[in-house]
């Protein structure tokens, strides 16, 4: 191929690449491919001397977003050089002294201060202009609204989101599709926000890197303004002192330090210290050349594709992930990778039976490096693993991806799923909408009975990412305590239409706590059960009348062991309305109060009315709007003292 051809070709897919990952948060393209061929589109621009002026050779980071106002920085914020060798960075540094420091995998912001107040925050932007963000970096966890230092101060750094922060972030998202995907692209979008109170909430940190201007101070070294810096109050990225003889000694120890490091980072930064003599070296028009990114060499396998596994979610999208012979990488078994989407599938010419190339980026992600055989004999599948209905693949934005279009898919009905294995129903735990989808794409989850006889499948399960050995043993546990249930807890489990936790224990104390007769009741018995109406009972007969639902659960029943003791209810409370309010001490909470109430029969409202015969406040002064309306009303105002007599 002609040479200007193939630079053409490079930059219009890595702009392509670029833009898809920095504004719409999706890869199309790995990592991997990126970096080589960004490598060789270097080699051909130095060759043919043909540089484009959409190069990303010559171009810096993303474009700006719509809606934030945009700034043209004062000194331009330039992305860095990169190496993955350790003699040609030790070469680069030569005689001179460096700082070395974490590459933080993060969003680039510069922050200005005068008179010692935060005036400023913008984006790095293209490089050229960025994005105006003030209010979102007031609103970072450790960034200083005032610092000591009065004259203009201008530093930059990184905002990032701990793995830590992250994971939480994830697991308070019951939609498996809503979860985010990494911390830069969450951070991104939390740091560019119109709403700084995202920001805020998403528990965004700042490190700072470099001091550009400190208006009345002169500096003789780089290490002399990050202690100046820290001095003034700011997180700074961990950084050493490093000279030609002890630099390979320093990046062991950060690598070393790679599995326990909760900050996201994508290698190293050598920056020379030396202030007056960083100054003369000036820059290319993309980097710097006073500082260099040192990139972690990825430890690379060969080993054989054996199966694409389509990953089921909730709105049907159906996600690739390589199954392959197991191989060793950064001293972990790794067997399967995502691919993404169908985009890097026809990169790659993915077939059965191909050799590929596997890495770990940043030495934590399986990811795909390359395929040396390129068969392309892959087949998307027409039907939907899981459901067997027809699959749909669409394009957004150049994205494709496969899609299941049966509104009745399993996946499609997780919620059924996450609702029995919750808290108040069977409480199996450990199991999230996103372990749970798991389980359906492996083919381990169909029935709620699948889920007490998980050993079946032990080998499979162990296999997907995010369980293992101990998560099954964990998970296998939990399971056996869970069989071990009553039938207030199975009926609510079970997600009959309009029974909810209260209504599961009304019906079961109803029928003496049988599960024989809570299946059997018709919708006369039903109504006479206070708090039962007429819709919910026609609902709740059709429901143990239908005969799919019959068949699961008889199946299930053989997989539980059901407590069915039963004791009479007192009458100690009989006929007496109770609302509860403000906080207890005798009580773990307000459920077991209600417990208690109920068992002796009585009932427990969640709001004051003519109807209520008693408030339960440890406050009787309190001038909540319960206790106003109690006293308007002229309910009688108990303690948690007076109900515990009353009860006996």
């Amino acid at each position: 191929m002609d040479q200007r051809k193939r630079i053409d070709e490079l930059v219009e897919k890595l702009n392509e690449a670029s833009h898809a990952y920095y504004t719409q948060g999706v890869e199309i393209i790995t990592n991997y491919e990126y970096d080589e061929m960004y490598d060789e589109l270097l080699a051909l621009e130095d060759e043919t001397g043909y540089i484009r002026d959409d190069s990303p050779s010559v171009n810096v980071g993303f474009e700006t977003a719509a809606g934030l106002p945009k700034i043209v920085h004062e000194i331009k914020m330039l992305s860095l050089n990169k190496t993955k060798d350790r003699d040609e960075l030790k070469a680069w540094l030569g005689d001179k002294k460096g700082l070395l420091s974490w590459k933080l995998d993060g969003l680039t912001v510069g922050i200005t201060y005068e008179n010692g107040r935060l005036v400023q925050g913008v984006t790095r932007g293209n490089g050229i202009e960025g994005e105006l963000i003030t209010a979102n970096v007031l609103a970072c966890r450790n960034v200083p609204k005032s610092i000591p230092y009065k004259g203009k101060t201008v530093l930059r750094g990184e905002a990032v989101i701990k793995y830590s922060d992250f994971e939480k972030i994830n697991e308070a998202i019951e939609d498996a599709d809503a979860k985010y995907k990494n911390p830069r692209n969450l951070c991104s979008g939390s740091i560019r926000q119109l709403d700084p109170k995202v920001t805020a909430e998403r528990s965004v940190n700042f490190y700072a890197f470099s001091l550009t201007q400190s208006e009345g101070i002169e500096f003789t070294t780089r290490h002399e303004k990050m202690e100046w810096v820290k001095a003034q109050g700011f997180d700074t990225v961990d950084y050493v002192m490093v000279d030609r003889d002890n630099l390979s000694d320093a990046i062991d120890r950060y690598e070393a330090a790679i599995p326990e490091f909760d900050i996201p980072s994508d290698g190293l930064v050598l920056t020379l210290d030396d202030v007056a003599y960083a100054s003369t070296l000036g820059e290319t028009a993309k980097f710097p050349k006073d500082s260099i990114a040192f990139k972690w060499r990825d430890q690379q396998a060969e080993t054989v594709l054996r199966e694409i596994e389509w990953s089921p979610s909730r709105t049907g999208l159906l996600n690739p992930v390589a199954i392959f012979d197991p191989v060793e990488l950064e001293g972990t078994t790794v067997s399967r990778a995502s691919v993404h989407n169908i985009n890097i599938m026809e990169d790659l010419e993915l077939g059965i039976g191909d050799t590929i190339q596997v890495y770990k980026a940043n030495m934590i992600i399986p990811q795909l490096a390359g395929n040396l055989t390129r068969s392309g004999n892959l087949e998307i599948p027409a039907v939907c693993p899981v459901c067997g209905g027809p699959t749909l693949i669409k394009d957004e934005d150049g994205t494709k991806t496969l899609n299941c279009v049966n509104p009745e898919c399993l996946a499609k009905h997780v919620k059924k799923f996450s609702h029995f294995v919750s808290r108040d129903a069977l409480n199996i735990e450990g199991l999230s909408e996103s372990g749970l989808l798991k389980l359906i794409g492996i083919g381990a989850l169909r029935t709620f009975a699948d889920l007490f006889r998980l050993e079946a499948h032990e080998e499979d399960i162990i296999a997907i990412e995010g369980f293992g050995q101990k998560s099954f043993d964990n998970l296998a546990a939990a399971a056996e305590r869970a069989s071990h249930t009553t039938p207030a807890r199975l009926l609510y489990g079970l997600g009959v239409p309009g029974i909810g936790v209260a209504n599961s224990n009304v019906i079961a104390r109803a029928c003496r706590n049988k599960w024989d007769a809570m299946q059997q009741l018709d919708e006369e018995a039903l109504t006479d059960i206070d708090g039962v109406g007429s819709v919910m009972a026609h609902d709740y007969v059709s429901y143990f009348a239908d005969k799919a639902n019959k068949a699961a659960i008889a199946d299930l029943m053989n997989m539980l062991t059901l407590d069915e003791s039963y004791e009479a209810a007192g009458t100690r409370l009989d006929g007496k309305t109770f609302v509860i309010t403000g906080s207890l001490n005798h009580f773990a909470n307000r459920k077991d109060l209600k417990a208690a109430i109920e068992a002796e029969g009585g009932k427990v409202a969640g709001s004051v009315s003519a109807k209520t015969d008693y408030l339960i406040t440890n406050d009787p002064g309190s001038g909540s709007s319960k206790n106003r309306a109690a006293r308007e009303l002229g309910v009688e105002i108990i303690t948690e003292e007076d109900i515990i007599d009353m009860i006996g």
